[in-house]
This record gives C-alpha cells, sequence and structure tokens, in this order.
C-alpha cells in the first residue's frame, strides 16, 4: 500500500475576533459589520477565522478593555476553538494587551486592528518608498508596548557592589541599565533613520510634481475605501498592467499612468493606497509622503463600492481621512463602481444625488467609462476662473500656457510686462497667483513710491541741527 503524501504547507494560524460596543462612540459601522471588516482582514493576512464574541460596554475596563466576565468567557472560546491568536477590533493600549496575553495564556498572542493592518502593509509593500512607511508605522506602534521576558531584563553590569557587581572602576559604579532600554534607543534611532530617508523620498515626489506643473499636465488622484475597485479602474483607463485581486489592500505602492481625456488631452491618474474606517494615526503620518500625492492633486476621483451594503459608510471615511491629510478642498468626481455585481446596473442611478458628480460604472465591463471622463474633464477644464495678470517677459512660459489651456480676452505689452486678462482652469490658477495685480493696486504702488522718493529728496535738502542745540519741548 503507497504511503500518503507528508503535506508540505504550514497550516495557517487560528484567530479568534472580538469586538465592543462602547456607549456614546460614533463609530461608522455597527459592532457586527465592524467584525465583519475584521475577519476579512485577518482572512487577507492569512489567518482562518474560527470564532467571534461581541460585547456591549458602558466605558471600557481600563486593565483589560473587555469586562473580567467577558475575559474568562473568551479564554474559553479560545481554547475551545483552539485559536493561535485573538484579534481585537480596536487599538489596545499597552497595558490592555499586557493584561489580555496573562489573561488568555502563553500559547495565544492577543493583537489589536492596527497590528493586523500593519502586518498586511508589510506583507503587500513592494517598492524601497512603501517598506520604508511600512516599517516607521511598525516601529512607532511596537515603541510604546516593548515587553521582554523576565531574563531580558536584566540590568547590565555597571560596576559597583550589590546587585551590579563589583566590576568597573571610579565613575562606572551604577545600576546599568536594562535590555529594554537599550531596545528602546535603538528603535529611536531606527525611526530617527528612517524619518530622514521619508524626507528624501517626500522631497524626490516634490520635485517631480513640479516637474508636472511645468508641464501643465493635470493630474487626478484615485481614492476610495479598500477594495473598492480603484486598481481595476487604473488599469482600465490606463491599459496598465496592476496588481487586482478581490482582498483589502490588496496593492499599497502608490502606481502613476498616463490617460488621455475625451477632447485628447493627457491626463496623469494616480493610484494610492486604500483608506478603511479606524485607519491608525501612525499609518495616515507614516505614507506622508505617499498621501501627499492626493494633497496635490487637482482633481480626486473617488471610487465607492456601490454594491457594499455599507457604500455610505466607506464613503464618509474616505471623506474622513482626506479632511484628515489636508484634501477636503479638491474638487471630487464620483465613481459608482461594480454596478455589474447589481441585480439591475440602473439600481445605482438612485444614488447619484448622495455623492458629489457621481457617474455609475463598471471598472471590470467598462460600462459608464466615456461618462465618467468626460465628468473629470469638465471639472478639470470646463469650470474656469477668472484671471488679471501682469507677466514679466521672462516669464513667458505662462503666457503660452493660458493660449493652450485656457482662454485669452485681453494682452497688452506695456514695457517690460504683458498685461492679460483671461480665464484659466482652476487647477493651473496657483501658477499665475504672483502675478496677480489690480490696476488701482498698481496705481497704489506708484503713487506710495513717489511719495518714498519725495520724502527722500526732501529729507536730503534739510539741514541737520547740531547735537544739542536743537530747540526744546514748547510749553
Amino acid at each position: 500500500m503507497a504511503r500518503r503524501p507528508l503535506p508540505t504547507e504550514t497550516p495557517r494560524e487560528r484567530a479568534f475576533l472580538v469586538a465592543a460596543s462602547v456607549d456614546g462612540s460614533t463609530a461608522l459601522l455597527s459592532p457586527d459589520e465592524s467584525l465583519a471588516e475584521l475577519a476579512q482582514l485577518a482572512t487577507t493576512a492569512g489567518l482562518d477565522v474560527v470564532g467571534s464574541a461581541v460585547q456591549r460596554l458602558h466605558r471600557p475596563d481600563p486593565k483589560t478593555y473587555l469586562g473580567s466576565g467577558k475575559v474568562i468567557e473568551v479564554r474559553d472560546l479560545v481554547e475551545e476553538n483552539l485559536a493561535d491568536v485573538v484579534l481585537f477590533d480596536e487599538e489596545l493600549s499597552p497595558r490592555h494587551l499586557r493584561e489580555l496575553e496573562k489573561a488568555m495564556g502563553e500559547d495565544v498572542r492577543v493583537l489589536d486592528r492596527t497590528a493586523l493592518i500593519l502586518d498586511i502593509f508589510a506583507q503587500h509593500a513592494q517598492s524601497r518608498e512603501g517598506r520604508l512607511q511600512v516599517e516607521l508605522a511598525q516601529y512607532e506602534y511596537r515603541l510604546p508596548r516593548l515587553t521582554r521576558a523576565w531574563t531580558h531584563l536584566a540590568r547590565q553590569a555597571g560596576g559597583g557592589g550589590g546587585s551590579a557587581g563589583s566590576v568597573g572602576g571610579v565613575g562606572l559604579r551604577g545600576p546599568g541599565e536594562t535590555q529594554l532600554e537599550v531596545d528602546r534607543r535603538d528603535i529611536g534611532r531606527r525611526i530617527t533613520h528612517l524619518r530622514r530617508e521619508l524626507e528624501k523620498v517626500r522631497q524626490h515626489r516634490g520635485r517631480y510634481r513640479r516637474r508636472r506643473r511645468l508641464a501643465a499636465v493635470a493630474t487626478i488622484a484615485l481614492v476610495g475605501y479598500t477594495n473598492a475597485g480603484k486598481s481595476t479602474l487604473l488599469g482600465k483607463l490606463s491599459g496598465a498592467e496592476v496588481v487586482i485581486a478581490d482582498q483589502l489592500f490588496a496593492t499599497l505602492d502608490p502606481m502613476t499612468r498616463k490617460i488621455e481625456l475625451p477632447s485628447g488631452r493627457a491626463a496623469l491618474l494616480t493610484d494610492t493606497v486604500g483608506f478603511i474606517q479606524k485607519l491608525p494615526a501612525m499609518v495616515v503620518a507614516a505614507f506622508r509622503a505617499t498621501l501627499e500625492e492626493v494633497a496635490e492633486a487637482d482633481l480626486l476621483l473617488h471610487v465607492v463600492d456601490i454594491s457594499h451594503p455599507q457604500a455610505a459608510a466607506q464613503s464618509r471615511a474616505v471623506r474622513a481621512t482626506l479632511e484628515e491629510v489636508g484634501a477636503e478642498d479638491i474638487p471630487v468626481v464620483t465613481a459608482l463602481n461594480k454596478i455589474d455585481r447589481l441585480d439591475d446596473p440602473r439600481q445605482a442611478e438612485a444614488w447619484i444625488d448622495d455623492f458629489e458628480r457621481a457617474v455609475p460604472i463598471s471598472a471590470v465591463t467598462g460600462a459608464g467609462i466615456p461618462a465618467l471622463l468626460a465628468a473629470a474633464e469638465h471639472e478639470l477644464y470646463q469650470g474656469m476662473v477668472p484671471i488679471d495678470v501682469r507677466i514679466p517677459y521672462e516669464a513667458g512660459r505662462l503666457v503660452s500656457l493660458l493660449h493652450e489651456h485656457g482662454r485669452v480676452d485681453k494682452a497688452d505689452h506695456t514695457g517690460t510686462l504683458i498685461h492679460v486678462v483671461g480665464r484659466i482652469p482652476k487647477h493651473l490658477a496657483s501658477e499665475f497667483d504672483p502675478y496677480r495685480k489690480t490696476r488701482r493696486a498698481a496705481a497704489g504702488e506708484t503713487a506710495s513710491a513717489s511719495r518714498t522718493k519725495g520724502v527722500r529728496s526732501g529729507s536730503g535738502n534739510r539741514r541737520r541741527t547740531p547735537a544739542g542745540k536743537g530747540r526744546g519741548p514748547t510749553a
């Protein structure tokens, strides 16, 4: 009888999920809905979900977050389901983690939502920039949560007597420092190094954005909840090969591709990291260089999975993150994606009024894509703003820019300046800000200069009074 081959794959870890409903909380999703999302995150990270529990709390317990009775119940369920990991749907404090690990036992790890998201990011980061950002976020998360077994907490011998030993000489006696303190210092140095490297990345991206500005190419940033279909849409619009997977945070590294608008104008479309409710603050901070692509875009293309039952709540989570990164004032066109998953694609029309400039589309079939591009181009170029500028000849590039992308109503050559009146697309208006000047302001400056010159010439004819011989104050 032939032997059955032994399994070669490492068995997947088993996860037990825990969520809490705290009175007075303003969460976008209900505990059950948020727990379902946590299950998706766990699956994406490579875990098998074997059970879950929810507790309603008046306020979190300062020691274990959950009530003491619920902690015992969760521990028993973890043992019953042979779980390896307990996942909490909130960010836990260092004390919560420490006490819960004690309660669950040595063989069970306790992780919170933030640690899980960072683990997924670490798996999916491919570029050097992405890996730097993930590493920084991980270190900043772990630094206040450093723990070691008691054997690692022994102090290094610093000389002197007592428990520190009798080695060393004068000036070296003392308790030494713990391994934990050494680790904290090493991590602090690494965080400083990572921030310096990411600052170089940020400056590099800034230089590229300035070049795009000089080329007068409009930039569009794809934003949306994770797994809303941004990467699929980028591939459909640009023809680029992108990673597409039906999982959360399938793509992490930003990608920029050139697309063509209906009029033949070119634009740059950038896919960025997906958003999610309860997005950790250190992730937003660490991904500053990437998220600046969103804050500096001329237009945001907000992709919404209209087939998802919580599409409205996901949209609010995206808007909240956009406000956090300073992109709330950028014009938005909304792509109501995945209409191919609806029983009737026309159902999406009922949602149009609930979103900004919404267009129902399917990034898979291509339905609605021409209308989406037309809406994006209209927002970029048809919403022109008036300008009245005086441009020096050495900045003549701006005059060409105005003729190419805007409308010139009047152009007068006066001395060393070109006085131009016209209209320009909103995303290019900032290029002309240094040269905006009304006739009244210019006349006021000329009059002010004349007065200053007159005062100076008058003061030059004034006879100086010797020190101590001037007229004193009159009574």
